[in-house]
């Protein structure tokens, strides 16, 4: 019957509205006042807060990532086949002693917590791929050294892993490109004609 219902378009088109209702704030804290013309709870665009400076992250002195590829959809897709019992948890929670061995040292705390156990905070390890990366590919790296890598080499690729050093479970979350965009050629060609 709750699954009928919620087939319904009238239905789904008003949890989406209520859910997804922009609200605004002042930097007072409270509830911005109606303007008129402006639905109830929404300030003027001048007087709206960007919710962007509080977004950025430690990397946002690195040169812009491209090629982002977001696994959140595969991630679901996994959660969805464990929770439905079709996918054990041993076989997710799977985590390489190395990956929890980088995870305990050279990982970054997330405010995210654990899908599966729910008692700990997910840690970020990031994996560097690339050619011109010669004896650093496969390496475990921090926010501050890939922006020195990206400012140093003209491309390579990051793979960002969650894991949970509680219960083991790792999954993929993102991975993106980064570097100068030059070839190495052209790069070493471009500094010494500075050095001339």
């Amino acid at each position: 019957m709750c699954g009928r219902l919620w087939m319904q378009p009238g239905v789904r088109l008003a949890f989406a509205r209520e859910r997804f209702a922009p609200v605004s704030r002042f930097q007072s804290g409270g509830l911005a006042p109606s303007v008129s013309g402006a639905p109830e709870g929404v300030a003027p665009p001048d007087k709206r807060l960007s919710a962007r400076p509080r977004m950025r992250r430690s990397l946002s002195v690195m040169a812009p990532r491209r090629s982002v590829v977001d696994y959140a959809l595969a991630r679901r897709a996994t959660l969805a086949s464990v929770f439905a019992g079709h996918t054990t948890v041993a076989d997710v929670c799977d985590a390489h002693p190395y990956l929890l061995r980088a995870a305990k040292f050279h990982g970054e705390a997330t405010q995210t917590g654990c899908p599966i156990c729910r008692r700990v905070k997910l840690t970020h390890v990031t994996y560097v791929y690339g050619d011109e990366l010669g004896h650093y590919e496969g390496r475990v790296k921090q926010g501050p050294e890939l922006a020195e890598m990206a400012a140093e080499y003209g491309e390579f690729r990051a793979y960002v892993v969650e894991v949970c050093q509680s219960c083991g479970w790792n999954h993929l979350a993102t991975s993106y490109v980064l570097g100068t965009g030059e070839p190495r050629a052209r790069r070493g060609r471009t500094r010494a004609r500075a050095g001339e």
